[in-house]
This record gives C-alpha cells, sequence and structure tokens, in this order.
C-alpha cells in the first residue's frame, strides 16, 4: 500500500486512542484541532459498516500562510489532515500527507523550503508521539 506522499505508521493503541494522543499532541504544539470526522459513524448512518477511520483536521496560521502566500492552490490541502484508521486485521494506522510531497504537488518555490521542512518534522513527531507505545 504506497500511495503518492502518504506516509502511514502503525499504532501500539486502538484508534480511538491513537486519535485521542494525536490530539492531545497537536494541542500541546500549540496548533488548532478544526474537526474530527467519524467516517465510521457516518458510514453507519448510512446503513454501512466500516472499520474505525476518523480524519482529523488541524494546523495553525503561522505555518500554513507562509506555503499559501508562495501559491494559493496548496489552500486546498491545508489544514493539514491525519487519518487514523483500522485495518481488516485489526491493526490500527496513521496515515497523513507528506508537506514536501504536498509542497512539489503545487510547485512551491525554495523560499518556503524552510517552512516545509519545519512542518514535516512536526508531523513526524506528532504522529511518531501518537503512536508510540510509551
Amino acid at each position: 500500500m504506497a500511495a503518492d506522499g502518504l506516509i502511514t505508521l502503525s499504532s501500539s493503541h486502538r484508534p480511538k486512542d491513537t486519535m485521542d494522543r494525536l490530539a492531545a499532541e497537536i494541542t500541546a504544539r500549540g496548533m488548532t484541532v478544526f474537526a474530527r470526522v467519524d467516517h465510521a459513524a457516518g458510514a453507519a448512518d448510512a446503513g454501512l459498516s466500516l472499520r474505525p477511520t476518523e480524519l482529523m483536521i488541524f494546523g495553525n496560521a503561522k505555518g500554513g500562510t507562509p506555503l499559501m502566500q508562495s501559491e494559493q492552490t496548496i489552500g486546498i490541502d491545508l489544514p493539514l489532515k491525519a487519518l487514523v484508521w483500522q485495518d481488516a486485521s485489526g491493526r490500527t494506522w496513521l496515515s497523513y500527507n507528506d508537506p514536501g510531497w504536498l509542497a512539489k504537488r503545487h510547485g512551491l518555490g525554495a523560499e518556503v523550503d524552510p517552512a516545509v521542512k519545519a512542518m514535516a518534522a512536526a508531523l513526524n513527531a506528532i504522529a511518531t508521539k501518537a503512536t508510540a507505545s510509551s
């Protein structure tokens, strides 16, 4: 399973616990959680089944605005998103878009490389902490 620009980490926790840990780490770093979208609940409301699958939308203007100032179309991919999901064998995963891939997708210039690298490092740290066993 390799989708372009998608980073996926295995989680040591159940889906809800992973999502709660993710939210806690995001807010601890001064970012805002804008929404949690429970796709499994939406499926159930439509009479369909779906393993646990939840999307978190988050970010902050200081991190994203410089990228949009460089190329406004990146606004389609911002705020940032992370998906926590459970596979058929019951394993929990956390997936997110690689900021470097997003920058390339939208043709961002070298002037925003430091912001993109900082965003990538922050996302990696957040995702690692949310999925780690400790």
